[in-house]
């Protein structure tokens, strides 16, 4: 059981504020920073200091802090099982092109089994790790960035970024020239949308941008995007599982331009969620 003065360091490792602290546990402001100094006598070093006016974790505080929450979560970890031997409850992130088109048929599964109690929430990378951190997931599944040194990982699977047009389209099922796909309609989805920040970076990397397309139009569904490229004559980047959630959509690929991308199980460094990543595959009934 951890001690309790760890839970105040991890609610003002969230509020970064010692005031804010106090008032959502109930507390008064002495009384946290006492917590904040027994921890900082029994680990014998700083782990808050001040820039000015602004509080700043030091490299130890963030040392605790990812073993705290790893050690938080097996806690509640093994009070569930206790509580709740013969049933499972799995939280599950996931990033939106993967929530929305490549675990589907897995989630339906999951609540076909009347074993296991499911939430699933289908946000940005960045909003899914903090939900990590605050012990509101088990494991997020996520096509961006993340760091590899923070988080323990696992590949899930391995995903073609291609073009995608309609079936009618000239470039349908075609290696075609970057010269021929910028004279087309590009539909994006927003600044900031992973799928677009990878389509960017492929475009510098040729010295172009989203803007040397003939004509770009900028459209934050997904859903939205497959109806109007498979009724006009305009094209998006993407991964292929989009294409293949539409019957009326295919993919093309750029000349000399094989790009894939890794979608990785993401949860929190020595914390007890494989087997939970195990119940999403299917390997525990």
């Amino acid at each position: 059981m951890l001690d309790y003065r760890i839970y105040t360091f991890l609610t003002l490792c969230d509020t970064m504020n010692y005031h804010r602290t106090a008032e959502l546990l109930h507390m008064t402001q002495p009384a946290v920073t006492q917590h904040i100094h027994f921890l900082e006598n029994k680990y014998k070093t700083r782990l808050f200091i001040y820039d000015g006016k602004r509080l700043e974790k030091t490299e130890e505080a963030e040392k605790l802090e990812a073993y705290a929450r790893s050690a938080q979560y097996n806690e509640n970890v093994l009070k569930n099982e206790m509580f709740s031997e013969h049933s499972m409850a799995l939280r599950i992130g996931a990033t939106k092109t993967i929530g929305e088109y490549v675990i589907p048929e897995q989630i339906s599964k999951l609540v076909e089994n009347e074993m296991v109690t499911l939430s699933l929430i289908v946000d940005n990378t960045e909003h899914l790790l903090l939900l990590l951190e605050q012990n509101k997931l088990d494991f997020a599944i996520i096509e961006g960035f993340f760091s590899k040194e923070k988080y323990d990982y696992k590949l899930y699977k391995k995903e073609s970024f291609v073009g995608i047009c309609s079936k009618n389209h000239p470039f349908a099922d075609k290696d075609v020239s970057l010269a021929d796909v910028l004279k087309e309609t590009l539909i994006v989805r927003e600044e900031g949308s992973g799928t677009r920040e990878i389509f960017e970076q492929i475009l510098n990397q040729k010295n172009h941008t989203v803007n040397s397309f003939k004509k770009t139009i900028c459209i934050s569904s997904f859903k939205l995007i497959q109806e109007l490229i498979a009724a006009k004559n305009a094209i998006t980047f993407a991964y292929e599982s989009i294409a293949r959630s539409n019957e009326n959509l295919t993919c093309f690929t750029i000349e000399h331009s094989d790009i894939v991308r890794e979608f990785n199980y993401v949860y929190l460094k020595n914390a007890n969620a494989t087997k939970y990543i195990s119940v999403f595959e299917g390997e525990i009934s």
